[in-house]
């Protein structure tokens, strides 16, 4: 079987030794987790099971199916999670250090409450409780702190994708004409990322969230407010899919909004440009100008210890400075409370530029930034770039050219 690590062993040990630290400093005596992107970011594989990771010693990943796989993928050691009903005594019998009474006489069990259906998380309240444990807590801030300073291997997959995206977007350029439809014109960018390896999907943590490789939304119908957390919604194609393009055809003189999401070996890079077949009316291209202006002033601040809910009311200050307020980041009730989101192997990470979010920047974070305006009936303009917090000034990761894209 040809299947190469895509994660080494060395990447994954820092990264557990890393957890175990944090769990010892939170009196927690083993993480158990549970969903997919956890796991692969501990083990380096995606495989049906659950990993537990011991405060001290040697973490395990217990594979359902498919074990075989899991042992060419993984970093830690994989043994067949066999019986689920008789999970906890596996665990007791493999980690008996850490479920004879932990290192405060009571054992504390964290796990990825964040994601865990309450279902499982029952059953396995009941398992480990056999085990020895006294209490499952939640660790899943534990696990998105840590997630939150990249790698310069996770850094070179931002990179990639952002060389995709770059890329099948001009490919697609010549292809956006007055007619086509958004639908129509979203397969064929999809089409040219993913001959160059986009893997289709962007995985998203928020509990019915839902995203597709990206909204390419025009005019009226990218003002219509939906569920998804973000400043522009889109028609959809129904109320199944209430989001992002629909069969509407794109025409003369109404602002484009090509948010494009590419995902590369894991990784998601988040970019926003907009475009217009002909000219945009005034009052967006005002709008434009100013969400420009604003990505502009997030780059000066985006330093390392700059807190993240000064970055936002910075964004919300010079919008009403400008008199758009009521337009920042959608419109009226469906207005979306940010400026910008962590991206990693999941498109809304930590840290998040927010009100309440009160952490400091560091060297290693990795933020798309997405200043937009609504006008309900008319449309959505604005700009989106991703950024590596460095030591200095931030790095943009997106490289597309920038300025209102104007097609004859």
């Amino acid at each position: 079987m040809d299947i190469n690590k895509d994660i080494s062993e060395e990447v994954v040990r820092e990264r557990t030794n890393k957890l175990q630290e944090a769990m010892r400093a939170s009196a927690v005596d083993g993480f158990l987790l549970t969903q997919n992107i956890d796991l692969y970011y501990y083990t380096g594989s995606m495989q049906n099971g659950y990993a537990f990771i011991p405060s001290h010693g040697d973490p395990v990943f217990f594979v359902k199916r498919s074990v075989e796989r899991a042992k060419l993928e993984s970093g830690i050691t994989v043994k067949e999670l066999g019986a689920f009903r008789q999970f906890g005594e596996t665990l007791a019998k493999e980690f008996s250090h850490v479920f004879s009474g932990g290192t405060s006489g009571t054992v504390t069990i964290a796990a990825d409450l964040d994601v865990l259906p309450a279902q499982t998380y029952l059953r396995l309240s009941e398992l480990l409780q056999r085990a020895g444990s006294s209490s499952i807590v939640d660790g899943s801030a534990i696990i998105r702190r840590q997630r939150m300073i990249k790698s310069p291997l996770e850094i070179s997959r931002f990179e990639a994708a952002a060389a995709v995206v770059d890329e099948a977007l001009n490919e697609a350029l010549d292809f956006l004409k007055p007619g086509v439809t958004e639908l129509e014109w979203m397969a064929r960018v999809e089409y040219e990322m993913r001959r160059r390896g986009h893997i289709g999907l962007m995985r998203m943590r928020g509990y019915n969230q839902e995203i597709a490789t990206g909204m390419f939304i025009a005019g009226s119908a990218a003002a219509v407010p939906t569920y998804f957390d973000g400043p522009a919604g889109g028609l959809g194609l129904g109320a199944t899919s209430p989001q992002s393009v629909s069969r509407r055809a794109i025409e003369r003189n109404e602002p484009i909004l090509m948010d494009i999401g590419c995902c590369i070996d894991g990784y998601v890079i988040d970019q926003t440009r907009t475009a217009v077949i002909g000219e945009l009316p005034e009052k967006l291209a005002r709008a434009y100008e100013v969400s420009e202006a604003i990505i502009r002033e997030a780059e000066n601040g985006m330093v390392q210890g700059a807190i993240c809910s000064a970055l936002y009311a910075k964004a919300l200050e010079q919008a009403d400075e400008a008199g758009l307020a009521p337009h920042f980041m959608g419109y009226g009730a469906d207005q979306a409370k940010f400026l910008g989101h962590g991206i990693g192997l999941e498109i809304d990470e930590w840290p998040v530029l927010a009100k309440g979010f009160d952490i400091p920047l560091e060297a290693g974070m990795v933020i798309a930034v997405e200043p937009k305006f609504t006008f309900p009936g008319e449309g959505v303009v604005g700009i989106e770039n991703s950024y590596l917090i460095t030591d200095g000034r931030p790095r943009a990761l997106t490289f597309t050219r920038e300025g209102l894209i104007k097609l004859p």
